[in-house]
């Protein structure tokens, strides 16, 4: 005789944490990093894109994603407002980059990774796919400690009196691009270190949480929106500050922000206004860096390293996983 156990949503939500999402992010970089270094960006986020759908249509959710990806590039899409899941279990947001760092994995370079963010419904920020501004500090700090209209050299400023450091200590990241010059030159006035990225924010704003493994205190700059939510979502689970505004220079992206919900163009968005409820991140390595490793190839086995975090408790969890059924992933 067989016991039918009732799961109650909430627990249900820590099972995919620990067991289901790990899998998405996986599949998704191993089949991302077949394609390293094939100088082929679109054709290694549509591989991501499509093991990512696969492996998300397969959970007990009911999914709707909220944050897609590639909008803005035309790349492939897990379209804003797809149904995922099988239709049954906790009604859930997500938020998606199946490949942060398309550069990156077609050059072979390091920092690639595949991502997601899981939420209940209705807590994550619904953003269209534009550019948004961002700046992020670890945890340990009295709320405010930086402000995203504060200038970048007031901003070095303020988190060295609050870390009892002289400025020459404090280590900005950026993102290496002609946008942030004045940035870069307002941080280097201070005395403050800039540490330059050629892509991706998500694992940026991520650096800043950790200050003394990663050295890096806080994280400046302007970069991809859901990218922003899935950095919030982030920090969340581990702690930090963030404060995000969205660009909307043109009355057409006003236009789809209205119909996602933003109400005032020009709020500024905290972590708690982007990532409400109980939240769940998880990233795998596509190429090695100071986040994650790569996924490894060999001769009978598949190497991959992720990491998946909850919000609710707080808890991180690297995992290495080594994948021998090679077929299943051969399908994908």
């Amino acid at each position: 005789m067989s016991t039918h156990i009732s799961v109650p949503p909430q627990l249900l939500l820590e099972r995919i944490l620990t067991l289901e999402i790990v899998r998405v992010t996986e599949r998704a970089a191993v089949s991302a990093a077949r394609l390293r270094g094939h100088g082929n960006e679109k054709a290694a986020d549509q591989a991501a894109v499509d093991a990512m759908r696969r492996e998300l249509n397969k959970l007990p959710i009911e999914g709707t994603v909220v944050i897609g990806e590639g909008e803005r590039d035309e790349a492939p899409m897990l379209f804003i407002g797809e149904k995922v899941g099988i239709n049954a279990g906790p009604k859930v947001d997500i938020a998606v980059d199946p490949l942060e760092g398309t550069t990156l994995c077609a050059k072979n370079m390091p920092g690639a990774i595949a991502t997601m963010a899981m939420a209940d419904g209705g807590t994550l920020l619904h953003a269209p796919d534009v550019y948004m501004q961002k700046i992020a500090v670890g945890p340990g700090y009295k709320k405010g400690v930086v402000e995203l209209d504060a200038s970048p050299a007031d901003n070095v400023r303020r988190l060295a009196k609050a870390k009892g450091v002289d400025p020459s200590a404090i280590t900005v990241l950026v993102l290496d691009r002609p946008r942030h010059a004045d940035i870069i030159n307002g941080v280097r006035s201070t005395g403050a270190a800039v540490r330059l990225i050629t892509d991706g924010d998500v694992a940026g704003v991520i650096h800043c949480a950790d200050p003394d493994n990663t050295g890096v205190d806080m994280y400046i700059g302007t970069g991809g929106a859901p990218e922003g939510v899935l950095a919030a979502a982030a920090l969340r689970c581990i702690g930090g500050q963030m404060q995000c505004r969205l660009i909307l220079d043109s009355e057409e992206k006003r236009e789809r922000a209205r119909k996602m919900g933003v109400v005032d163009p020009r709020m500024i968005y905290g972590i708690e206004d982007m990532a409400k409820g109980d939240c769940l991140f998880a990233a795998t390595g596509v190429t090695d860096g100071s986040l994650l490793s790569g996924v490894k190839f060999r001769k009978d086995v598949i190497h991959t390293e992720t990491v998946v975090m909850r919000s609710v408790t707080g808890t991180v969890r690297y995992i290495k996983a080594e994948h021998r059924q090679l077929e299943k992933f051969h399908l994908d």
